[in-house]
């Protein structure tokens, strides 16, 4: 897919090799370019609370990891007979408040390890507005459905943002001082807070990164969001429910990230990974042949032969 006019990508150094550790949280452009790095079997860890859509939910969990400070029963509550912590998606939320806090806390300290080894960091944020518990007096990250009228909805101010962003690149830094950060604002549209109230969210969001970015040399900017909104802005480039970006555009911004992104040496292994996962998703139509047999052993061959150089490969 080409266009006459393309949004110019500042490249940085250092890039993300196939051997990288890349770490993801945020909103919808970690679960696209996540799936794409599970794809070509490049090591990552995503969303370790699920979901996190704004600066504030995600500032607190780079300041709790970096202290290192376990969950407790203080920090969760029992709400339509489930358990929940503010600080997580409801996909973390159980049944019983002990796997709850199991939970939390392995992902705390999985998360801590990823990051002491890992390469790079790719912070997508989704929206600037937040809800502020009323009784616990904190910004949350996720409301469980407990009624509206217990938390105050808030849109952050640009002033806000850089401070949690810069928050974010200080706790991150006292983990693992080689870590590059990558930011970008996810391109999905909250209209669920309105038209205008999206379009002042995402600003204020883009605004604060540019800052952030410009004083701090391991602070990066993708433009995602400007990939979608100016490059991808023809309907056909969105999901049936005219928000998310389509299967096509998010092959485009994947693409569009890889050539930023990644080394040279990456992308002839991010072809022999596409070979291999094509042949093991084909489905033969003589599967006891002697042809497919010898498919078989080719593909087995090829598998071995990249395990070689990346053991920890796995199909």
């Amino acid at each position: 897919m080409e266009f006459r006019t393309k949004i110019p990508i500042k490249e940085a150094e250092p890039k993300i090799d196939y051997d990288s550790k890349v770490f993801l949280i945020g909103s919808c452009f970690v679960e696209n370019i996540g799936k794409k790095l599970d794809f070509y079997k490049l090591q990552n860890l995503q969303n370790p609370f699920g979901i996190l859509f704004h600066p504030l939910a995600i500032a607190k969990f780079f300041k709790r990891l970096n202290e290192d400070r376990l969950y407790t029963e203080k920090d969760i509550f029992q709400h339509q007979e489930r358990w929940h912590c503010y600080d997580a998606h409801s996909s973390l939320s159980n049944s019983k408040a002990e796997v709850l806090l199991k939970d939390l806390n392995e992902a705390l300290e999985n998360t801590r390890k990823f990051l002491k080894q890992a390469s790079h960091v790719v912070i997508t944020l989704g929206t600037a507005w937040s809800y502020y518990h009323l009784e616990s007096l904190q910004s949350v990250a996720n409301c469980h459905k407990v009624p509206q009228k217990y938390f105050r909805k808030e849109l952050q101010s640009t002033g806000e943002i850089q401070r949690a962003l810069k928050l974010v690149l200080e706790n991150l830094g006292q983990i693992n001082p080689k870590l590059e950060v990558i930011f970008t604002v996810s391109p999905v549209r909250h209209i669920k807070d309105g038209f205008v109230e999206n379009q002042r969210s995402k600003s204020h969001l883009i605004s604060a990164v540019h800052q952030v970015c410009g004083e701090n040399d391991k602070c990066h900017y993708f433009p995602s969001y400007e990939l979608m909104m100016d490059e991808l802005r023809d309907y056909r480039f969105y999901a049936e429910d005219m928000l998310h970006p389509s299967a096509i555009a998010i092959d485009y911004i994947w693409n569009r990230f890889k050539l930023a992104w990644f080394s040279e040496t990456s992308f002839s292994i991010f072809k022999e990974v596409e070979n291999i996962q094509k042949g093991l998703a084909h489905r033969p139509f003589h599967p006891n042949s002697k042809a497919h047999s010898h498919f078989l052993e080719n593909l087995k061959s090829q598998i071995s032969a990249l395990k070689e150089r990346y053991p920890h490969l796995k199909f």
